[in-house]
């Protein structure tokens, strides 16, 4: 009987879908995408947002780039520049400057990563999470920047999509599907639309909570919730039996 239930339990736990089953891949990084979220090649960059509406679109945005590595491309350069404030130009003229939180070495997966924190680097009332890296001869970077306000509602989203990433070098690639940057530098990434001055449809601060955002975490919970359900069982199985033994 025991051995039903538990083989019960194991097919239950098997058709619970993972936290992120969409995985995006580029010709030089992939990662698993959450749940309503996809990605588009836009010039030289690919640009995720959660597209489910349009409030939710506009309280976050990744974007991803690479360029062939120059004398500004390493991992030192990056950590000492992403260890700074970053002044940034805004349309009309204005200037703003972030707030660097923290810079540190981060290992994913077998790739060693520049990972950084800036309040106000890209969007003003935005934080912006960098993770750059050197591979082979490419510089790779990946921003996740959300609103101020939907910080907290997002971290655990992005923690589980940077788990996952992992970057290659392709030789053989598809034009549609890969570009390199231009600029000579990787890291001075923006999520403004070059020469048009308008924003990847991340119009401000949207002030809106996200729904479902625990779309990952939720996954998780269930999974948990059913292995404590069926631990509780098994021990008022063992304890019914006991008795009816006695």
């Amino acid at each position: 009987m025991i051995r039903k239930f538990i083989i019960f339990w194991g097919v239950c736990l098997l058709l619970i879908p993972s936290a992120f089953a969409k995985r995006f891949s580029s010709q030089y990084c992939e990662f698993e995408l959450a749940p309503g979220w996809n990605c588009n090649l836009e010039g030289s960059e690919w640009v995720c947002q959660n597209e489910s509406n349009a409030d939710r679109k506009k309280e976050a945005i990744i974007i991803l780039a690479a360029k062939e590595r120059g004398e500004e491309d390493s991992q030192d350069k990056y950590l000492a520049y992403l260890k700074k404030a970053k002044t940034f130009s805004l349309p009309g003229g204005k200037v703003q400057v972030s707030e660097a939180k923290y810079a540190e070495l981060k290992k994913i997966g077998d790739q060693t990563w520049i990972d950084s924190l800036h309040l106000a680097s890209e969007v003003p009332g935005f934080y912006t999470r960098y993770l750059a890296t050197i591979k082979e001869d490419l510089g790779i970077a990946v921003t996740f920047s959300v609103s101020k306000e939907s910080y907290q509602d997002y971290q655990k989203i992005f923690d589980l999509m940077i788990e996952s990433l992992r970057v290659f070098r392709q030789t053989k690639v598809d034009p549609s599907k890969y570009a390199l940057k231009k600029d000579d530098k990787l890291l001075d990434n923006s999520v403004f639309i070059p020469d048009t001055d308008q924003p990847h449809d991340l119009s401000g601060n949207s002030g809106k909570k996200v729904k479902g955002s625990s779309g990952a975490g939720s996954a998780i919970w269930v999974i948990i919730i059913a292995l404590g359900v069926a631990g509780f069982v098994l021990i008022k199985f063992k304890k019914k039996k006991k008795k009816a033994k006695k």
